[in-house]
């Protein structure tokens, strides 16, 4: 299974343009293009009990979008 959370979907040419690249260790802003999630598994909850956990590690996550995705929350990084 993919770690979206892993991942950017932007190629070098793209990170070294853009103000959220790696280089400055941003997260991807949903308002970017490439900022969403297009993984088959990627289902964003409005549980309150996911999006308040403390568990997990969310300074991992790459994209904004990562923060409200079940499956960051529940199989993503721990602290």
């Amino acid at each position: 299974m993919a770690r979206c959370w892993e991942m950017r979907g932007c190629d070098e040419e793209m990170q070294a343009e853009c103000m959220h690249s790696t280089t400055f260790h941003d997260r991807c802003p949903t308002k970017c293009a490439w900022g969403f999630c297009r993984l088959p598994q990627n289902e964003l909850t409005t549980d309150p009990a996911l999006v308040f956990s403390t568990e997990p590690d969310r300074s991992k996550a790459v994209k904004d979008s990562c923060l409200h995705c079940v499956l960051f929350l529940t199989k993503g990084p721990r602290l």
